[in-house]
């Protein structure tokens, strides 16, 4: 990724170059923690920004590194100036597919599946800290590992369920269930943000904030400019997070701090949005999601078991909150990445304009991961929306913007190419398997459910009308919302020499 094309009034156009001595073998993709001595890796193109004083006449210096993976700055003269690491804190990321250090050592310790291994333990071992342990499945993490195994989507479902209760988990939730939550408050958001958006330029377009790789970016190369964009709406995994911690807590007569609430997730940088301050709860001391582990972390672990699969038996599925009808598992019409757009789309088409829409027809742009939908009439465009993967095309977006120039009222917004199908944290392909060949399986997994429409889920209604006490109360808006924070783009003690 060049920094000229994200911060070009700061830096010049550079590259990052360092040593890899040595990986931590349960990370990869999207986050690669390591526990080397805050060095980064040379396979993604790493980017912080760092203002640098340029000095009338002086030539950029080439960058030398020794068998012992020392940097040194090779100078004119040809004497050698030896260079300090780069340091790197979770405050630095920007989630953009490329690095993080042994610094993240809560993350590594506290966002791993030996962490829920080291929970669990604890409870068998009667211990008087006894956590009750709730682990929320993603539908795209089902999906995956349903294709590894040769599964259905909700077969896999059901015997992850049997799988984490055999290790003691005592509830297996669906993060379906609270997607439902996020895009029923999309659709309320969306509304009132077009009905305002004479008054309010910053109003539109909204921009979908389920995505922490995309909102990490937002925060720390845009800023006070982008954030008024972003949807105020919670992710599945924090709306998850505030039911398990809110809602179910006092139903089973717990206090949050002695639930354990694990979430898996097909991407690496959920586990940065589960760290983030605004889900920590000050007065009960714990977060909302206390661990995130990767698909390819539950796989890791039936491996630490020696089991597949396939092999383990079918459970019964925990239908408090999960998205149900009868034994099968339920999704969401639109994208692998939650429909955001089409949920919003067809609900402002018939809120907003009486029209309503059957089918949706996308139009492919620039490429694949920038699509376009639009509601005309009489020759006019009433709604105009637009699905957006990958930091190529969301920084095109954001030009638009900073342009004046987007004509969208709304975009689904993800940092993954493909989406969160294609998460980073999703189980890699066979050795005989292409990456395009599983990502298709994985898809045709995921679409293979029945389509459920947030409006027709009977318990969600009710959490409304009980939980959260009616839709656009207080309460919905403290539990289903959160805030976004200015990253100034300073260096926090950050040191790090650039080369053209």
């Amino acid at each position: 990724m060049q920094c000229e094309n994200l911060f070009p009034d700061v830096v010049r156009s550079a590259r990052c170059t360092a040593v890899w001595q040595k990986m931590a073998s349960h990370f990869s993709g999207v986050l690669q923690l390591t526990d080397l001595d805050d060095f980064i890796t040379p396979s993604q193109e790493c980017v912080k920004p760092v203002k640098v004083e340029k000095k009338q006449g002086k030539s950029v210096a080439k960058i030398q590194i020794e068998d012992d993976g020392s940097y040194f700055q090779v100078n004119q003269d040809g004497k050698l100036q030896k260079l300090e690491k780069a340091k790197i804190t979770l405050n630095d990321c920007l989630a953009c597919s490329g690095c993080i250090t042994s610094a993240e050592s809560v993350l590594i310790t506290q966002q791993s599946h030996e962490e829920l291994y080291r929970v669990l333990q604890r409870n068998k071992q009667g211990s008087s800290e006894q956590m009750v342990v709730v682990v929320s499945v993603s539908p795209q993490s089902r999906a995956s590992l349903a294709a590894r195994f040769n599964l259905s989507s909700t077969d896999a479902g059901r015997r992850l369920t049997t799988f984490f209760k055999s290790l003691g988990v005592h509830h297996v939730f669906d993060t379906g269930f609270s997607r439902t939550f996020s895009l029923l408050e999309s659709q309320r958001e969306f509304i009132e943000r077009f009905q305002r958006r004479e008054q309010d330029k910053k109003s539109l377009p909204m921009l979908a904030s389920a995505c922490p790789g995309w909102i990490c970016y937002a925060e720390k190369t845009h800023g006070d400019f982008i954030i008024p964009y972003i949807s105020t709406t919670r992710s599945p995994q924090q709306v998850m997070g505030s039911l398990v911690k809110s809602f179910f807590a006092e139903q089973q007569g717990l206090t949050p701090q002695q639930i354990y609430h694990v979430a898996v997730m097909p991407c690496y940088d959920k586990k940065l949005e589960a760290s983030r301050s605004d889900f920590y709860l000050t007065e009960s001391e714990t977060r909302e999601v206390d661990c995130v582990i990767t698909s390819g972390e539950v796989l890791k672990m039936l491996e630490q078991e020696s089991l597949s699969l396939s092999d383990v038996d079918p459970g019964s599925l925990d239908t408090m909150f999960s998205s149900v009808c009868g034994d099968e598992l339920l999704r969401h019409e639109g994208s692998g990445s939650g429909g955001y757009l089409h949920h919003v789309y067809t609900h402002a088409a018939k809120e907003l304009f009486g029209v309503e829409v059957k089918d949706i027809t996308y139009k492919t742009l620039k490429n694949k991961d920038f699509q376009e939908v639009t509601l005309e009439k009489d020759g006019t465009v009433l709604l105009r929306f637009a699905a957006t993967y990958g930091f190529r095309n969301i920084q095109n977006l954001v030009q638009k913007l900073k342009r004046g120039k987007s004509p969208y009222h709304f975009v689904e917004v993800m940092a993954c190419p493909s989406g969160c199908l294609n998460g980073g944290g999703q189980v890699r392909p066979l050795p005989d398997q292409s990456n395009k060949e599983l990502l298709q399986q994985v898809e045709d997994l995921y679409r293979a459910e029945r389509p459920v429409t947030p409006e027709g889920e009977e318990r969600v209604a009710e959490l409304y009308c009980t939980w959260l006490q009616n839709v656009g109360e207080d309460r919905a808006r403290q539990l289903l919302h959160t805030q976004y924070h200015a990253v100034e783009k300073a260096t926090n003690g950050l040191t790090i020499k650039w080369v053209s």
